[in-house]
């Protein structure tokens, strides 16, 4: 059965997460710094989902379709928290392939942020042309 603390906490190889400077040889350190940027930005790009989000529902007017902002918002939020909860555990998936001298391994992560803010994008998109279409 899935779990989502064993997700967490234990990657593949089933060492736990916090073990990450404990097995191999040290990268360069540019390298961590480089990762550690990276997370960072998923970490911003989070916090800025979660605000529009949040914005989307709360400052946004109403659409002449009912419900439009929530449609909008809330898989904006729910987005915001997939990233972020997810960034962690990518920066330490990397860091241990780094440390290991393994090949980084792809992520997911990059192609449903695509997704998530295009079908977002086309259901904007769909509320506005409706909107302008009762406003004639």
């Amino acid at each position: 059965m899935w779990s989502a603390r064993a997700w967490w906490c234990r990657p593949r190889n089933g060492r736990r997460l916090g073990d990450v400077g404990l097995v191999g040889q040290d990268p360069d350190v540019r390298f961590s710094l480089a990762n550690e940027r990276t997370f960072l930005a998923w970490i911003r790009t989070s916090l800025a989902l979660l605000a529009g989000g949040v914005a989307v529902v709360q400052v946004v007017p109403e659409f002449s379709v009912p419900g439009a902002r929530h449609v909008l918002g809330v898989p904006l939020i729910v987005l915001g928290t997939t990233v972020a909860a997810t960034s962690y555990r990518r920066w330490v998936i990397v860091e241990r392939a780094m440390r290991e001298r393994r090949s980084l391994p792809v992520s997911g992560l990059p192609r449903l942020l695509a997704a998530g803010v295009a079908l977002v994008s086309a259901a904007a998109l769909i509320f506005v042309l409706v909107a302008s279409r009762g406003a004639r």
